[in-house]
């Protein structure tokens, strides 16, 4: 066992498992007052719920055996059979991997569960994360991680997470704010500013745990990842400022928030295998498709995705997916190949598309199949007669 290794993932972990309080706050200031302490509920209870499933059963149908390199087994169901103490190629026990991949398992759900809090039933969206965890995000994780997965032997580059958690969570997010329907206050108030500064402020320092762990290991991959991320994510702040300024004259603090929040989102696919140059183009565009979706496109669309989960991380994730077939350098990182932009030609670059594009057909026919099998027993949506007469649902007691 490497011990600079163990630690270090132990601290990434510690990282990561921040960034969930962090989500909380940064939703809990976009929406208004009366539904704040519902949604600081409904993503902090996320550290509870996906805990018990990753070690009951998603482990297990991650990591464990292989079926059509869609999802494992349930042989190893509780990690009884997992050799906790066993030593991985960097170095790290598998116990110390298995923390570390848990606290994606945290923050994934709580991406999209904000999507819908003030108009979704509690009870749907708690049976809704744990049917959603088995079907979707452990298959996904499986084919992208796994070394027997369907995507990585199609060639994916998912360096953090990119297609895992982000765009996983930004598709979820986009269908059930589509299924549950609007709300009747959807212009109100923001409840706290401050709220989504401090948000920011702490899924920015975890982040550094997300993309730099992601390295497995205190090597130049971490390193390289760090200085992508905080370029990418600073660029992408800039770059929100500007078309703010330009486009309604004046800067938000909100608008600022997004910004870094869509930068850091653009970098994670390949935040440890791209240029520094090349974050900072992918932190800018990833600012500017994320801004023109939540500002133009999003008030045409049937849809209300109250902290625009997918406008910051669907959006950028898909580019930033995308855009690691552009950046890749195999100078950077002999993991990867070298992208469009350094003399590989096109196949990197469709390749991204491509399993990028397989990634968002299966999480949303999933999502679709579980949302109209779950609505057949449990109602989804809180009606609007009933959401204006209510100030404090009784799950918040």
């Amino acid at each position: 066992m490497l011990k600079v290794n163990t630690l270090f993932i132990m601290t990434a972990s510690i990282l990561v498992l921040l960034m969930t309080p962090g989500l909380a706050f940064f939703y809990g200031g976009l929406v208004n007052r009366r539904h704040a302490n519902n949604m600081l509920l409904t993503v902090f209870m996320m550290c509870g719920l996906a805990v018990i499933l990753w070690i009951t059963v998603g482990y297990s149908l991650s990591f464990s055996g292989n079926h059509w390199g869609i999802v494992g087994n349930l042989n190893n169901i509780l990690m009884i059979h997992v050799p906790i103490d066993a030593i991985t190629k960097t170095g790290i026990p598998i116990g110390d991997y298995a923390m570390f991949m848990m606290m994606f398992a945290i923050i994934t759900p709580a991406i999209f569960c904000g999507s819908v809090v003030g108009h979704g039933r509690f009870n749907f969206l708690v049976m809704f994360t744990i049917c959603w965890s088995i079907f979707v995000y452990y298959p996904l994780v499986h084919m992208v991680w796994a070394p027997h997965g369907l995507l990585a032997r199609l060639g994916a580059i998912d360096f953090a997470g990119g297609l895992v958690v982000h765009v996983n969570a930004g598709i979820t997010a986009l269908i059930l704010s589509a299924w549950v329907g609007r709300r009747k206050d959807v212009h109100s108030q923001r409840n706290n500013l401050s709220w989504v500064l401090i948000g920011t402020a702490l899924l920015w320092i975890g982040w550094y745990g997300f993309n730099a762990g992601s390295a497995l290991a205190v090597n130049d991959t971490a390193v390289q990842a760090m200085l992508t991320t905080t370029i990418s994510c600073s660029s992408a702040m800039v770059t929100w400022m500007l078309l703010d300024r330009y486009q309604f004259n004046h800067v938000t603090l909100a608008g600022v928030c997004n910004g870094a929040i869509t930068g850091l989102v653009a970098i994670t696919p390949g935040a440890g295998y791209v240029t520094l140059g090349g974050s900072m183009i992918i932190g800018i565009v990833g600012a500017i498709v994320s801004q023109y979706f939540i500002t133009k496109i999003k008030p045409q669309l049937p849809i209300d995705d109250v902290v625009d989960a997918f406008g910051c991380h669907g959006v950028s994730g898909i580019w930033g997916s995308i855009a690691t077939g552009i950046f890749a350098s195999h100078q950077i990182s002999h993991l990867v190949p070298n992208g469009l932009l350094f003399g590989g030609g096109l196949h990197l670059l469709l390749v991204q598309i491509f399993v990028t594009l397989l990634t968002i057909i299966f999480i949303g026919g999933m999502d679709i199949i579980l949302i109209k099998l779950l609505s057949i027993v449990l109602p989804v949506s809180i009606d609007n007669e009933k959401l204006a007469a209510i100030q404090s649902p009784k799950f918040q007691e």
